[in-house]
């Protein structure tokens, strides 16, 4: 049993606790009073900006001293009311501004032009279908103009697995700028069976200013496609747009650009060697994309 002596320490220890605990409380329940009133006291610093449609009140009080204390201090206090989100810059581009280049072939051309009609609009729409050779064209069919692609017999095509036709698609941009169509802001490039949503295309293009260099597009839907060839790429199933000042530098080392890459593939890869010489990289917008379907779909 503990002596009267040996309890002593433990109950001042217990003292001295619930002293620490009632002090700390105290002091609590004062430092919140204080903290609220200073905050009841404090009137809050609130801009508040009329309508311009009402009148200000009307105060019987006023004079010509006290009006004019009053408005420097208004003019002291900050504004509160935030400016309305600031609009993206829009260029007025519009369909005539664009000139469709489409890259055919005369062996296919009884069946890729009902692509075509999907989606051209005469009279709206301009632009050329470019093709290897002559073709029998019927009146009233609701298609561009039809032109035959320049001779492409003095470049030199070394790839083993492609087509020389790639050589003459490469230059369609080109052929299409030289027909020196007017008021022209960018050409578009795109297969025969490319499908074109012209709304669309008119938005996007709306967003960049056609006065500056641009080659839009996007890359492949495949990836091995993109490993075997680049993601910096637009793609041509897809369509790409290039803007008019690059197209006329474009025509200009086009055809030198051409003979210095002679192993590649197609007349995409071509179009982005051409754009890499320029220093002009792709500005990617995925509404610019293709889809290759497997052979075993086309019999579905």
């Amino acid at each position: 049993m503990n002596s009267p002596l040996q309890r002593m320490p433990k109950i001042r220890f217990r003292g001295l606790i619930i002293y620490s605990i009632i002090t700390m409380t105290l002091l609590y329940i004062s430092y919140s009073n204080l903290l609220f009133s200073k905050k009841d006291r404090k009137s809050p610093d609130i801009t508040i900006v009329p309508n311009k449609t009402e009148a200000p009140p009307f105060n019987h009080s006023s004079n010509t001293t006290s009006s004019h204390v009053q408005n420097s201090a208004d003019q002291k206090r900050p504004n509160l009311v935030e400016p309305p989100p600031r609009r993206y810059l829009r260029y007025d581009t519009n369909l005539k501004h664009i000139a469709f280049g489409i890259a055919s072939s005369s062996n296919l051309w009884e069946i890729r032009k009902e692509y075509i009609k999907t989606w051209w609009r005469p009279k709206e729409t301009r632009g050329v279908v470019w093709l290897d050779k002559k073709v029998v064209a019927k009146k009233g069919e609701r298609l561009p103009e039809i032109r035959v692609s320049e001779d492409t017999s003095q470049f030199k095509y070394l790839n083993k697995v492609g087509s020389r036709s790639a050589l003459r698609i490469t230059r369609v941009v080109s052929e299409t700028l030289k027909l020196g169509m007017k008021d022209i802001r960018w050409f578009v490039m795109g297969d025969d069976d490319t499908i074109f949503v012209v709304e669309n295309l008119v938005r996007v293009l709306s967003k960049y200013d056609h006065t500056q260099y641009y080659y839009i597009g996007s890359a492949s839907e495949s990836h091995i496609q993109n490993i075997l060839f680049s993601y910096s790429m637009a793609y041509g199933g897809g369509g790409f747009a290039i803007s008019y000042p690059l197209a006329k530098e474009l025509s200009k080392m086009q055809d030198k650009c051409i003979h210095r890459y002679p192993a590649l593939y197609g007349s995409d890869d071509r179009i982005q060697a051409c754009m890499a010489e320029l220093g002009v990289p792709l500005t990617r917008e995925l509404g610019f994309h293709q889809v290759k379907l497997p052979l075993l779909h086309l019999f579905y």
